[in-house]
């Protein structure tokens, strides 16, 4: 079985250094993408995940890669071989995967764009890190167990980092990165979705400000 390199190991690793705090964007509107992600940058936020679970999600990834050359720029809910080559077309700089399959895993050893695959049991984490994967994504946090579920997993597996992701509020944001095997942590609260429609772009600039400084009090 292939095996995912140290140097490419050590590139995913940095990405989830990067910033603490990861938002999890749907772009509803075209119009929409740069201004929100331009607001976010603005707060501090230098990780970016643009999902595919619209439309607008892939021309999004390639605009921004232009115009905030400054960010990561990623593609989240990627589920299929077909989806990741487009991401990669795209110029996404990371791969978010909400599970995992052998395929999307195989594709990722050998992509010049670093995976972070979405795990939810230990089983799926055993499926990646037998191909030497070390960074998951827990997904969905809350509802896979949260913080108890996160803790445990770091007994027999000590040296995987996690960016969970799924029903993680800014309240419970300090709490998941607080645990040793907690790098990042993502999350949809840094765009509320009513800033978003309405505009309100300084609003979700303070809320990514704001967000940063409680981490680092």
């Amino acid at each position: 079985m292939s095996q995912l390199s140290d140097v490419y190991r050590s590139r995913i690793h940095s990405l989830m250094s990067v910033c603490p705090l990861i938002p999890v964007i749907t772009v509803e509107h075209p119009d929409q993408a740069y201004p929100l992600c331009k607001a976010l940058v603005a707060g501090g936020i230098r990780v970016l995940e643009i999902t595919l679970r619209t439309e607008y999600g892939l021309p999004a990834i390639a605009q921004l890669r232009a115009a905030l050359p400054e960010a990561w720029i990623g593609a989240g809910t990627v589920t299929d071989i077909h989806q990741y080559r487009a991401v990669e077309r795209a110029g996404a700089q990371f791969v978010v995967t909400p599970g995992v399959t052998s395929a999307i895993l195989e594709h990722g050893l050998t992509s010049d764009v670093p995976l972070v695959p979405g795990i939810a049991t230990a089983s799926e984490l055993m499926l990646g890190y037998a191909m030497g994967y070390r960074d998951f994504k827990f997904f969905p946090a809350e509802v896979a167990g949260g913080i108890p579920a996160l803790k445990a997993l770091g007994g027999p597996f000590p040296e995987v980092q996690f960016c969970p992701t799924g029903g993680i509020r800014r309240e419970t944001a300090r709490d998941y990165l607080a645990l040793a095997n907690v790098m990042a942590v993502g999350g949809t609260w840094l765009a509320p979705s009513d800033a978003v429609r309405e505009g309100d772009w300084q609003r979700i600039s303070r809320i990514a400000r704001d967000s940063l400084a409680e981490l680092a009090s």
